[in-house]
């Protein structure tokens, strides 16, 4: 049960780690890697089924952020510039864009508040990781080290809100985030949440035609809003 006072199960290891986390990614400039996300759904005979997308991911703060996902789901391809969205489905060839608030924090909360937009790593890319993680944070504690996860040391970490909890491997020298694991509370099938992270690249040179697309403006335009819901017939 959880204690009244979130503090008393805040351990200090563990936020150490978070922050330090939070810190290595909140100072980088630009920053490059490739997420694989696992989400599970309950199969026709009842256990859960696992599928998963793959983003490869291009920042450069404080205002441009480039998506792209290729599958397994449909393809998509985000992009963000400081001026405009684009959201982009490249096989059907539609095109939503829109202008943009200034800021990448306000880019991705414009992006889901308006057209459902969410990706699942998006406590990694605002300005201050910790911050959005910390915000209801009611228990933190240490597990222990692995040396699995993506060939390297990783610190791991429990973290729990009122709706979430998850475990966290965090690169011990590098203090890269490597994988995340979550299972919702209001969730009652207890489905499980995943996201690992490769291939990090910091404050490398960003090509300047990165964070557009030439395809992209020239699809099809579509309103950029949440989907319709499916009709009942």
């Amino acid at each position: 049960m959880i204690s009244a006072n979130p503090q008393t199960n805040l351990e200090p290891k563990a936020i150490e780690i978070l922050k330090a986390m939070s810190d290595r990614l909140a100072v980088a400039r630009t920053m490059k890697f490739t997420a694989v996300t696992t989400y599970e759904n309950p199969s026709r005979l009842g256990p859960a089924l696992a599928y998963h997308t793959l983003s490869n991911v291009t920042l450069q703060r404080p205002n441009k952020l480039q998506v792209l996902s290729p599958g397994d789901g449909p393809a998509s391809e985000f992009y963000y510039n400081g001026k405009t969205l684009v959201a982009f489905a490249p096989t059907e060839d539609l095109v939503a864009i829109a202008e943009a608030p200034g800021t990448i924090d306000e880019a991705l909360k414009f992006a889901y508040e308006t057209a459902a937009i969410y990706f699942p790593f998006t406590d990694f890319l605002v300005a201050n990781p910790y911050g959005d993680i910390a915000g209801d944070l009611k228990t933190a504690f240490y597990i222990g080290q692995s040396q699995v996860i993506d060939g390297t040391t990783t610190d791991m970490v429990a973290i729990a809100t009122d709706n979430v909890f998850a475990q966290v491997w965090i690169g011990a020298e590098d203090k890269l985030p490597r994988m995340i694991r979550a299972v919702y509370r209001n969730d009652p099938s207890r489905l499980r949440h995943q996201v690992t992270f490769t291939n990090w690249q910091l404050d490398m040179p960003i090509p300047t035609d990165t964070f557009g697309s030439t395809r992209a403006n020239a699809a099809k335009p579509i309103p950029f809003k949440r989907p319709e819901p499916e009709p009942i017939e």
